[in-house]
């Protein structure tokens, strides 16, 4: 991979690479650094990656680094010090932005990450199985059980609009 095709890679591919890593993470500068860190290792690796798989490899390096973030902050235990008493009443609308970002929320990060990567990101079965490290066949079943979780929560009856 040359100079020129790795500044290609980070234009065509750093808003997708951000935008997952945002999604799953939801903090904004956590995700600048998982996708920093992707940026870098397909910089330091680039004579080995092929043009053509660089959107591959950044999709799985920026994957495992922002899983081992997770694991990582999961040490980490924030605890909201306000009593139960003391929630703000609002006036619930429905959003079904809203909405979906908490039916995502609801589920594991390995969820998550395919819905995202199959739903949002338009990758095949096989090439998120490349990415997450899971074969096709684990890729149809967890992202069929994290659909049904997905449809349980938004046709809720609180949820419904």
């Amino acid at each position: 991979m040359t100079e020129r095709e790795y500044n290609e890679c980070v234009n065509l591919y750093a808003d997708n690479v951000y935008r997952f890593i945002v999604k799953n993470l939801r903090h904004t500068e956590d995700a600048k650094d998982v996708v920093q860190g992707a940026f870098e290792k397909l910089w330091i690796n680039r004579d080995k990656v092929d043009n053509e798989r660089s959107k591959s490899f950044l999709f799985t390096v920026a994957y495992n680094q922002m899983i081992d973030h997770i694991r990582k902050n999961k040490r980490v235990v924030l605890r909201d010090d306000f009593p139960e008493n003391a929630k703000a009443v609002s006036n619930f609308k429905h959003d079904t932005k809203r909405i979906l970002d908490e039916a995502l929320a609801r589920l594991n990060e390995k969820q998550r990450s395919l819905v995202l990567l199959k739903d949002y990101e338009g990758y095949s079965y096989e090439e998120i199985g490349q990415i997450t490290g899971l074969n096709e066949s684990q890729v149809k079943v967890y992202l069929h059980r994290a659909r049904l979780q997905l449809r349980e929560y938004i046709v809720s009856p609180q949820n419904v609009i």
